[in-house]
């Protein structure tokens, strides 16, 4: 490691406890950056402090948040999210289409305004996009994180959860859509006239695994007057369809397709 002077360190040190973050400090005095954070570690030590992450996780801290962004990222995380929890690996994941990329914006915008503190990054993998956003606290936004799959273990809402819901079903029912729904415009045909001719219908369907899960989805459309069918795939009625031209219309105006 390079040697530096002691007025440089203690200058250092001097900021750091003035609260200035590693990275300037490291800018202002000409210090590389893993320099800083050892000093900073060794200051620490000397004076038995010990060190506690900075966090804005509202569920600790009691802090107001953006309630119609978490609904939505609500309906995201029960879709295509999941949560890393372990020693010394935290973060909420969001999986979107890449070519999607509204989506991932929306995605960000929405982890950004429930948490602004947390680093955000994005995994590009082949037609997908990981958003990642780098927090032990969102455990605390979802306590549906355990282990194994969604679909295999009981799923139900916070009470704290519910009221958001109850207040913003729209985010929540879009977040849903967004995750593992569609928008689709489906074909048949009808005799007008002694005259066969093709008639197009758009419907939403949204797919998941967890009965929970699409309970969520289904009793939030009931509340909202959205009429809603299942279609059962393979004998298992995975797939919810909102097809009547009202409820199309509503979602049309209140969710789109996703982009």
């Amino acid at each position: 490691m390079e040697q530096h002077s002691p007025s440089i360190r203690a200058h250092a040190i001097a900021l750091l406890r003035q609260g200035v973050p590693n990275r300037l400090v490291a800018e202002q005095l000409n210090v590389p950056r893993g320099t800083v954070g050892w000093w900073r570690s060794e200051d620490r030590r000397a004076r038995g402090e010990t060190y506690t992450q900075p966090t804005d996780c509202p569920r600790c801290t009691g802090r107001v948040f953006d309630s119609p962004a978490y609904a939505y990222l609500l309906g995201l995380y029960l879709g295509d999210g999941h949560i890393i929890s372990k020693r010394k690996q935290h973060h909420l994941s969001i999986f979107c289409n890449a070519a999607q990329t509204g989506l991932i914006a929306t995605a960000e915008d929405a982890m950004r305004k429930v948490m602004p503190l947390p680093r955000l990054s994005q995994r590009r993998k082949q037609g997908c996009v990981e958003v990642k956003s780098y927090t032990m606290h969102w455990t605390c936004m979802f306590p549906q994180h355990g282990p194994g799959k969604k679909h295999e273990r009981p799923i139900v809402l916070e009470p704290w959860q519910q009221d958001i819901v109850d207040a913003h079903p729209w985010e929540f029912v879009r977040g849903l859509i967004h995750s593992d729904g569609c928008r689709v415009t489906h074909w048949t045909t009808r005799l007008v006239g002694g005259e066969r001719k093709r008639y197009e219908y758009p419907r939403y369907l949204f797919t998941n695994k967890s009965a929970d899960i699409r309970g969520l989805y289904t009793g939030t459309l009931d509340k909202l007057g959205v009429e809603w069918t299942y279609c059962a795939r393979n004998g298992t009625p995975w797939n919810v369809s909102v097809a009547r031209k009202a409820s199309v219309a509503l979602m049309d105006a209140h969710v789109g397709p996703k982009y």
